[in-house]
């Protein structure tokens, strides 16, 4: 699974906007992914910021894409 934050980048590049790390948890789970429930949360069946459905699609297209490249190599070892 990709991380947050290169979903934010490829989604920022490919479509213009940064989605909030709570729309990216939301489309995971609607792409079938396993996630796990946030103490937080005060009804497990209702997201406080579900992602808009206007958007769901070019995140779920940058998401598709890094699952098929696969994990990057780590910087910080330079």
């Amino acid at each position: 699974m990709p991380k947050y934050r290169a979903i934010q980048s490829e989604v920022r590049i490919t479509s213009g906007f940064v989605p909030k790390t709570c729309w990216i948890a939301h489309v995971l789970e609607l792409l079938g992914k396993k996630m796990r429930l946030p103490s937080y949360r005060v009804d497990p069946n209702v997201r406080r910021h579900p992602c808009p459905a206007e958007r769901q699609a070019a995140m779920m297209e940058a998401i598709r894409k890094l699952e098929k490249l696969g994990p990057r190599p780590c910087r910080s070892s330079l």
